[in-house]
């Protein structure tokens, strides 16, 4: 008759606190939300030095339509969800000179046109809403 060797029981894991959750950055700890949240402005950063760079440079075959669309999708849907959760701000800092008059009205013909929406009725949306 062969034994078998019993299982090691295992301690419960610890429950782990928010001191525990966090790691430390410059001595100072910060939590895996406020880390995910600096991953997320740093890839960002990146993002936008990279466009900005390529249109500078007037490299824009560095720019293909598909990755533009998906670029300008996220950022419109991140503006409606921050302005729709009750933040308050322009699309843009007008005082930093980067969006020319022509750019907007390129940009919102554009998205008038990809939303099948006419001028009309973004005035209606705008005199029922305030915005």
């Amino acid at each position: 008759m062969v034994k078998r060797a019993a299982k090691a029981k295992r301690a419960p894991p610890a429950k782990r606190t928010r001191a525990a959750s966090a790691r430390k950055t410059d001595g100072k700890p910060v939590s895996k939300v406020a880390a995910g949240h600096a991953a997320l402005a740093d890839a960002i950063t990146a993002a936008v030095t990279s466009v900005t760079g390529a249109i500078s440079a007037d490299r824009l075959e560095q720019l293909p339509p598909e990755l533009v669309q998906k670029l300008l999708a996220a950022a419109i849907r991140a503006y409606s969800a921050k302005v729709q959760a009750g933040e308050r701000f322009l699309p843009f800092d007008p005082q930093s000179g980067r969006v020319s008059p022509t750019d907007i009205m390129i940009t919102a013909s554009g998205l008038l046109k990809a939303g099948d929406l006419q001028v009309f009725e973004l005035g209606m949306w705008q005199s029922y809403t305030g915005r």
